[in-house]
């Protein structure tokens, strides 16, 4: 008698890529990660590099069930790769620019074997 492998429920967490969201969303994914989620974080390419100076490469090294994606805000790398965007200028970018790449990745995501079960955003 075989049993059938029970998939777990997985999670994509995509924080509004401003100041105040990202570590939050980061904390709650690490929860329901230790609840048995898959999770893929989902930063903007901006975001995830500053990410990564600020906490180190190991602040992104993903397992096979935490995994990190990045996708692109639309907007040009400022000069200071550590400032905060522009407010206006991330909004306007985010409206138009974040959709498509958005649901290009949850495609991709979800013909791997372990497809998009809920999304948290905020």
């Amino acid at each position: 008698m075989g049993s059938k492998q029970e998939k777990k429920p997985h999670a994509l967490c995509v924080p509004l890529p401003v100041q105040g969201h990202i570590n939050p969303m980061l904390k709650l994914a690490k929860i329901l990660h230790s609840k048995g989620f898959l999770i893929t974080f989902v930063n903007t390419e901006f975001n995830h590099q500053r990410l990564v100076r600020s906490q180190g490469p190991q602040a992104v090294r993903g397992l096979p069930s935490f995994r990190f994606e990045t996708i692109p805000d639309g907007l040009p790398s400022p000069q200071n790769l550590d400032a905060t965007q522009d407010i206006p200028s991330l909004s306007r970018a985010i409206e138009e620019n974040l959709l498509d790449p958005f649901k290009t990745l949850v495609t991709k995501i979800n013909t791997s074997s372990s497809p998009v079960t809920c999304i948290a955003s905020g």
